[in-house]
């Protein structure tokens, strides 16, 4: 089954073009690498797959719901990781977690138990009673990721999710990334190309909010250098 689905997804802001009829999907169960220089419409495309933003024309589904007009079917199976996500600085890890797990209508016990879950995962537990304010940018960045995991999401939206952590941190969060991709479905936006040969299968490249490239990780490099290679040559104007 195709759990995320771009078709024909444009946005326009004036008669500037952020994106232009990008289509492409995803299918349950891969790791699949969302690339592209700065300023080629990746946050504006995943913004429109997760129902953030609403396209100009062409259609985003996740697992099947339109994210516009099915939006809370769609959001029950989707964890988003935004870049520079939104967080509460008064709050702690600990009752941010809890409010979101209260605004999504998890019992009391499947709470807890995520809850559990996602303090081991993203390593939260030196900082869970600690104000989010005060935290690093690297922890800043995991409590974000516990919330996208909290709910057990069968699809995960990830944008630059290793931004601002530590060498051991990014080896930790891809591995976690890697297994998650066993049972779920991640579509990954990184600046990273060692990252993408670490934990996708497949890519999509887009440049100047057009799609560019859409295959293997192999088929675009087998290497770092290789692939860095290609990614100029696609994106270069």
């Amino acid at each position: 089954m195709m759990m995320v689905e771009a078709n024909a997804l444009s946005k326009f802001y004036g008669e500037f073009a952020a994106v232009q009829n990008v289509t492409f999907s995803v299918p349950s169960g891969e790791v699949c690498a969302f690339l592209g220089p700065n300023g080629a419409g990746k946050s504006t495309t995943m913004k429109m797959l997760t129902g953030f933003l609403s396209p100009s024309s062409g259609q985003a589904k996740i697992g099947g719901f339109d994210t516009q007009t099915d939006r809370l079917s769609a959001a029950e199976l989707l964890g988003y990781l935004p870049e520079n996500g939104p967080l509460y600085s008064e709050m702690t890890p600990q009752s941010f977690l809890r409010y979101v797990g209260k605004t999504r209508m998890m019992s009391n016990q499947r709470l807890a138990e995520r809850l559990d879950y996602v303090v081991e995962q993203c390593d939260l537990g030196d900082v869970w009673g600690k104000a989010i304010g005060k935290l690093s940018r690297g922890y800043r960045q995991r409590v974000g990721m516990a919330q996208a995991l909290l709910h057990d999401p069968s699809v995960l939206i990830l944008d630059e999710p290793t931004s601002g952590l530590d060498p051991n941190q990014v080896h930790g969060l891809r591995q976690l990334i890697i297994e998650l991709g066993k049972t779920k479905t991640v579509l990954l936006s990184t600046h990273i190309l060692q990252e993408v040969h670490a934990v996708c299968s497949r890519v999509v490249l887009v440049n100047e909010g057009r799609l560019v490239f859409d295959g293997s990780t192999e088929t675009l490099g087998t290497e770092s250098d290789a692939m860095e290679a290609k990614f100029r040559e696609l994106t270069s104007a």
